[in-house]
């Protein structure tokens, strides 16, 4: 039997991909009966994501290029430039979002719970946006993540 520690994706077998107000995201693993799941996110330059909060907390690897993190501690605002092999973590609740100011895509891993994953799969697109996310879109989506438990600050 195989123990949960160590899971590798089968080579017949490609990530299933979602697109999310422009990032690619692919689930590498969701291990049942437990609320893990790995990610990776690609950002392409100058997209971000809204500033949110969610009740589960959330871990970043920075793979390849940079990334500008802004989460609001309990000091208050922060902002970080993280690159290849940094990690930076989001306790719950904490109010955090993203961006690539930089000029080539930047790649992370991103470890989330179960209502992040429903959100991910449910509301992301197969296809990527030929366009930046209209009004609608966002407001589609701030509504769609209010039901995963997902509070959209600004947008």
């Amino acid at each position: 039997m195989m123990s949960n520690s160590f899971v590798t994706m089968p080579a017949d077998k490609e990530a299933r991909r979602f697109f999310v107000l422009g990032d690619r995201i692919e689930r590498q693993v969701r291990i049942r009966g437990t609320w893990l799941n790995i990610f990776d996110v690609t950002v392409p330059p100058g997209s971000r994501t809204p500033k949110h909060a969610h009740a589960s907390p959330e871990v970043f690897r920075i793979l390849e290029g940079r990334l500008t993190i802004w989460r609001l501690t309990d000091n208050g605002p922060e902002e970080i430039e993280a690159s290849a092999g940094d990690i930076v973590t989001i306790a719950p609740f904490m109010v955090h979002g993203y961006a690539n100011r930089g000029s080539v895509p930047a790649v992370f891993s991103s470890v989330v719970d179960r209502d992040m994953a429903e959100f991910i799969e449910a509301e992301g697109a197969s296809e990527p946006p030929q366009t930046s996310p209209s009004a609608e879109t966002i407001a589609r989506m701030t509504a769609a993540a209010n039901a995963y438990g997902i509070t959209i600050l600004a947008a």
